[in-house]
């Protein structure tokens, strides 16, 4: 993946494949930390397309109920197999 600081994510969808990367999903979060985290990076995504990257997440798991979902990863992040990320996402 390189240099970290060279990482720059264009959508809600590679941002959240960054934030897994640093190890934000390794315990329950809900919407509101992860906007908190992505506003730190320099992301605004609106609530539209960051909720929808967050239901279509294949690394993450969510429970609860509509308005107060909580994400956890499925598995550690694994830098060697990403390719279900770059189909989806052209960088």
């Amino acid at each position: 993946m390189g240099n970290r600081k060279s990482r720059i994510a264009k959508t809600a969808t590679q941002a959240l494949v960054v934030l897994w990367e640093l190890g934000l999903f390794v315990s329950w979060k809900n919407k509101n930390a992860i906007e908190g985290r992505l506003a730190k990076m320099g992301h605004h995504f609106s609530d539209a397309e960051l909720g929808m990257a967050l239901k279509r997440a294949k690394h993450l798991t969510r429970k609860g109920k509509r308005r107060s979902y909580v994400y956890i990863q499925k598995y550690p992040y694994d830098h060697v197999d990403l390719s279900f990320v770059k189909k989806r996402c052209k960088t």
